[in-house]
Parts: structure tokens; C-alpha cells; sequence
């Protein structure tokens, strides 16, 4: 099993250690790092979660939180504060953070935080799988598998699909007896579930 990865990012030393401490005696791995630019350096910081102090020297957790997003990378971040900043919160917040603790920050708080955010990176992962399955999926679908695929998804007969793209309705049959087999859809509401997916998976331009 791989294990669940804390990235704490804090600028007090002894900070960073006792959090590190805390969480590593609690069953996470941990990295830590001293600034936003030492994080992003790392590009193995890729999975589990940052625990990330709002207010570093040099670029802010709000400025690293920024940055991440537009890498692209959603790893989830809680953030900490020892100052009640309510507009950095609600920053944070809709900038996708987990959380936002007030330091001191307890065990009883820190550590149901951290769990809902590798929860979420968790399920994020688990939805990037099975959009890549399914586009693995979709590419392996001919050419004609794909037109009879957009006919079942309008809501068109076999004969209709046929017709328009001119073959006989027992091909249609087969092609559609292949391509509900490639994607391992069982309905054609499942093939429409699929295909919807795919679409919103795909950047419009």
C-alpha cells in the first residue's frame, strides 16, 4: 500500500518538526519544506496533501495555493494561520482548500483535517482512473463503432442508424453489441452516463 504523504510547508523550523512529529506518530509519511518555492521545486510532491501555513516568508500560501492552480495540480491543501484573517479564509476556501486551521493547531483538529483531505485526493484519483479507462476505452471503438455509438446516445433506432450511415441494421447490431462491450457499459443510459464524461473531461476550446 502507498503510503499517505503530508507535505507540511512552514517557515518555523520548530513548527515544521513538531507537526512532522505529530503526524509521523499518527501513520503518515511526511516531507517537509521551508518555503512555497521549496515545494514546488519538489516534483515528487505530487500525491497526499499540504499542510500549509498562510502567512510564509516570500511568497504566501495563498501565492503557492495560486501557483498550484494554474499547474494544474489539485493535490488538496489545508491551510494554518496564527492570525484570524476571515478574508484569507474565504480566499482559501474558493481556492478549493480542505480546511482552515487557527494555530496553535490541536491534534483533535489537525488530524480530521488531514484525513479529509487525502480522502479527497483520494477520490480524485480514483475519478482520474476511471476517466483514463474510459478514454483508453473510447479509443479503442472503430470509426463505425463511434457513429453507432452517437446514434444510441440521440436515441435512434438501429434500423435509423442504418440507414444514415449505410449498412445493414444486423451490422448495427454487432457494432453494438462490440462497443457496449469495449466501454463494459450494459444500457444504453450507461453508454449516454459515459459519453457525457468524456465531454465534460474535454476542454472546450
Amino acid at each position: 500500500m502507498t503510503p499517505l504523504v503530508v507535505h507540511v510547508v512552514d517557515d518555523d523550523e520548530s513548527l515544521r518538526a513538531a507537526l512532522a512529529g505529530l503526524l509521523r506518530a499518527s501513520g503518515y509519511e511526511v516531507r517537509t519544506y521551508a518555503s512555497a518555492g521549496e515545494f514546488l521545486l519538489d516534483d515528487t510532491a505530487m500525491t497526499g496533501c499540504v499542510l500549509l501555513d498562510l502567512r510564509l516568508e516570500g511568497p504566501s500560501g495563498l501565492d503557492l495555493q495560486a501557483a498550484l492552480t494554474r499547474r494544474g495540480r489539485t493535490i488538496p491543501i489545508v491551510f494554518m494561520t496564527a492570525h484570524g484573517d476571515i478574508a484569507a479564509s474565504v480566499r482559501a476556501m474558493k481556492g478549493g482548500a480542505v480546511d482552515f486551521l487557527v494555530k496553535p493547531v490541536e491534534r483533535a483538529t489537525l488530524l480530521p483535517a488531514i484525513g479529509a483531505a487525502l480522502a479527497r485526493e483520494a477520490a480524485q484519483t480514483a475519478t482520474a482512473e476511471r476517466l483514463a479507462d474510459l478514454r483508453q476505452r473510447y479509443a479503442s471503438l472503430s470509426t463505425r463503432e463511434r457513429r453507432v455509438l452517437e446514434g444510441i446516445v440521440a436515441g435512434k433506432l438501429n434500423k435509423q442508424i442504418a440507414h444514415e450511415i449505410g449498412v445493414a441494421e444486423r451490422t448495427v447490431k454487432t457494432h453494438r453489441a462490440h462497443l457496449m462491450a469495449k466501454l463494459e457499459a450494459d444500457s444504453p443510459a450507461m453508454l449516454g452516463r459515459i459519453v457525457e464524461q468524456l465531454q465534460l473531461a474535454t476542454p472546450s476550446r
